[in-house]
């Protein structure tokens, strides 16, 4: 059966095969009734156990750490290229204070640029809400829900370039092909709606690992991230690509070509000493649920539905910040539609010059749509079961490159999360006073994997696939969970 067939929420998931019964070899009258049956047995009987594991996983005591997660699903809103935490959400007046001197300490043995003095952020920052929180004039409609986020100040990494840093973040290696994150939460957990892929990725970029940032690798396929757009790409006309079947294609002819894929796998199956290998039956899988997806998916990609006042909430019709708000809003309808991982990305964050004018363009064209997030989540009554996580691949040098950029900087960086159980109003961790390091109550990349595991209810330890002869998770042999981060 499927990896999402009835499991506990222990999760102790494992490689395995699709048996099959042991019948004779398909007639022609037994594929002719079968035909007859539209998807078939096959796919039937893996739909009910599919919702069947998916619910008693929901309904299981399961509170990994002495926690007791409330996540259902995660929408990542992704900053392709690495925003600069100290020109955001890492307030450093001492950096302002020493603005054009000599950092005084030494710079990492391995940069990927040269970089001169302490170079102070261009915008000012202001205190928010109850937490007091700092957060700078980039981000001012973020700001106004400062006592609803989460602060992690000490996230640090292990690799310099853009490419190694995303596949690091997104799949936990930087070195081999692994399955990403959303692929490791689509296998943990399944899909809350059998018409819809369980995990969804909105304009990434087709660079920098590209496909294995949102690859399912020696996962079954049906975990891996379906994709609507690409960066650069305007999303007035959301769609996924080859979804829909050529003009002259009839629902039943497609039932019929479902039915005839099923008996011919099953053939060749009991040709193999009756077992349907995981390959071939995530294969069939994938096939069913795009035809499953015809009927809902153009639906839930339109926003012709939405009222002017949801549109004007997310900025959408206007710029700089309708495409954007187009990806947060089209998250939303995808999170509430059932999907457990949806990622939306923008680009492009990599200011090595022009700090101050590309960083106020980008972050002009994310803070409202983000804020009008937030806003929708709260209002809806989603907020507290959706885990909303902002973040890039790595941070920005507190020394200048050039007169008005920074370098990339994998040793200190900032996210921050907000519903989903978190402490809301929470600043954890610390970079160095001038934001050059981790510092205080340092969270690696796999700690981040585990604690984002642990919001959905999953062990990390405990989420694995045995492949090659071992035992594989999301955060390797390493990671620990941020309790303090949970309410």
């Amino acid at each position: 059966m499927d990896s999402m067939t009835a499991r506990s929420h222990r999760i102790p998931i494992r490689s395995h095969r699709i048996r099959m019964a042991q019948e004779p070899l398909i007639t022609r009258r037994r594929m002719i009734a079968g035909i007859h049956h539209g998807l078939g047995g096959l796919a039937f009987t893996e739909l009910l156990h599919r919702t069947a594991g998916v619910q008693a996983a929901a309904a299981a005591d399961f509170a990994p750490h002495g926690l007791h997660p409330k996540a259902k699903r995660i929408i990542f809103l992704f900053m392709h290229g690495g925003p600069s935490h100290l020109d955001t959400f890492d307030y450093k007046p001492e950096l302002l204070r020493c603005h054009g001197q000599a950092l005084p300490f030494e710079k990492p043995r391995i940069q990927f640029a040269q970089t001169g003095n302490l170079l102070r952020s261009p915008w000012e920052f202001r205190q928010y809400g109850n937490s007091g929180t700092w957060v700078s004039d980039l981000f001012p409609h973020v700001a106004r829900h400062a006592d609803d986020l989460t602060f992690v100040h000490s996230l640090f990494g292990s690799n310099e370039a853009h490419g190694g840093a995303l596949l690091k973040l997104h799949t936990g290696s930087d070195t081999f092909v692994r399955p990403s994150m959303g692929a490791w939460i689509s296998y943990g957990l399944g899909t809350e709606n059998e018409n819809l892929p369980s995990f969804v990725t909105i304009n990434p970029t087709l660079g920098h690992g590209g496909v294995r940032n949102f690859g399912s690798a020696f996962l079954p396929p049906i975990h891996q991230g379906t994709r609507i757009g690409s960066s650069g790409v305007s999303l007035s006309e959301a769609k996924i690509e080859f979804l829909q079947p050529p003009a002259a294609t009839s629902v039943p002819l497609q039932q019929s070509q479902l039915a005839l894929l099923e008996q011919l796998a099953a053939q060749r199956a009991s040709d193999r000493g009756y077992e349907l290998d995981e390959k071939a039956a995530s294969r069939l899988r994938s096939f069913e649920l795009a035809f499953r997806m015809q009927a809902e998916a153009p639906n839930l990609l339109s926003l012709s539905g939405e009222t002017q006042e949801t549109l004007d909430l997310y900025g959408i019709g206007k710029e700089p910040t309708d495409n954007f708000g187009r990806e947060c809003l089209l998250a939303r309808r995808l999170s509430e539609a059932g999907v457990r991982f949806v990622q939306a990305s923008h680009a492009y964050w990599d200011q090595h010059a022009e700090l101050r004018e590309k960083h106020q363009e980008l972050a002009a064209q994310v803070d409202f749509p983000i804020a009008g997030l937030l806003t929708d989540l709260k209002r809806r009554g989603l907020l507290d079961e959706t885990l909303v996580i902002w973040g890039g691949e790595l941070g920005r040098t507190p020394t200048a490159q050039g007169d008005n950029g920074r370098d990339h900087n994998p040793h200190a960086f900032t996210w921050w999360f907000a519903g989903g159980g978190m402490k809301p109003g929470l600043h954890y961790g610390a970079s160095d006073e001038f934001g050059f390091y981790a510092y205080d109550n340092k969270v690696h990349v796999h700690d981040l994997h585990a604690t984002l595991l642990a919001a959905l209810g999953i062990d990390h330890e405990e989420l694995t696939y045995r492949y090659g002869g071992r035992d594989f998770r999301l955060t390797d042999v390493e990671g620990r969970v941020i309790s303090e981060l949970f309410a």
